[in-house]
């Protein structure tokens, strides 16, 4: 079956609670990812920032709601026990355990009224409530963000397109050098750009020290690179003796290309489009920061140490 929304999961996790033991949230995930019948793959799937298991962190944000609202409550970090509420609740065998079904305790309509009021003024009751039907607030805030990153590096894409090759060449540089590449800006400018020549379109060392040496082609291209352009630039390579290239386009590859690359002894790294403008965005090439929003929680050691 598909990963349950955090709803789906409050009423199953409070009947593991019943039983009245402290019990903690690994054991709880076990316990649900057995109940809900889900594959490997589905207990391993990771949210879009790849830092967390979307099931593990749906369990906890169930967890998180029944506490809130006096059903559950939190022994020690990442340990919680039902409360005598919970056990009311539980004897009333209800056939689910949402957000509505919250409602009916206080303590919950004091954190919603919480939530409520520290909504941007103006914003839809759509946007606001929208984590109430399926996606945890921190999935909807991945969501979002991976939007958001989408969408720039679609822009970034189309400004690429409509530079000049001239500043293709910077960019490329830039970006490189950013990675960590060429070491100053000044040496990789001299190095970058000046060869041009059987299929080389430039040069940069791979550290500071210039102890190995990259190979660069970079082409602005509509249409898919196939494999007989790899093959022309790995021979170029060979002519110079180099291990090593990157082949830079802002188009992509097709799968004979990359195929070719993986059979090959020469390392070549084939960077399309897509991963060229996520790479500026990873290393702020072509990019300024509008707002930084820091996720924080309780850290439970500082309390504990009195």
């Amino acid at each position: 079956m598909t990963i349950p929304d955090f709803q789906s999961i409050m009423l199953p996790l409070l009947q593991f609670a019943g039983d009245g033991k402290e019990r903690s949230i690994h054991e709880a995930h076990d316990y649900l990812a057995e109940y809900f019948n889900l594959t490997p793959e589905e207990v391993n799937e990771l949210l879009p920032s790849g830092l967390q298991k979307r099931f593990y962190n749906r369990v906890g944000w169930a967890r998180a709601y029944l506490i809130k609202s006096g059903l559950m409550e939190a022994t020690r970090r990442g340990y919680f026990q039902i409360t005598e509420r919970g056990q009311q609740v539980l004897a009333e065998t209800p056939d689910r355990i949402d957000m509505k079904y919250l409602e009916r305790f206080p303590e919950y309509q004091q954190f919603k009224t919480a939530r409520r009021s520290a909504t941007k003024e103006g914003e839809s009751e759509e946007r606001k409530t929208s984590t109430d039907k399926k996606d945890t607030p921190q999935e909807a805030l991945e969501a979002a963000y991976q939007e958001m990153r989408e969408t720039l590096a679609q822009e970034l894409l189309q400004k690429v397109m409509e530079s000049p090759p001239s500043f293709f060449e910077r960019l490329v540089v830039e970006l490189l050098v950013a990675m960590g590449y060429g070491g100053s800006l000044s040496d990789a400018a001299r190095a970058v750009g000046q060869s041009g020549d059987e299929g080389i379109d430039g040069i940069i060392d791979e550290d500071r020290l210039g102890l190995d040496t990259i190979y660069i082609q970079a082409k602005k291209w509509q249409g898919t690179v196939s494999r007989p352009e790899i093959q022309k630039f790995v021979g170029a390579l060979q002519g110079k003796r180099a291990r090593k290239g990157i082949f830079i386009t802002t188009s992509n590859f097709s799968k004979g290309a990359r195929d070719y690359v993986s059979r090959i002894d020469t390392k070549v790294v084939l960077i399309d489009g897509r991963r060229l403008a996520e790479y500026m965005i990873d290393y702020n090439v072509g990019v300024s920061t509008v707002n930084t929003y820091e996720i924080k929680r309780v850290d439970i050691d500082y309390f504990e140490n009195e």
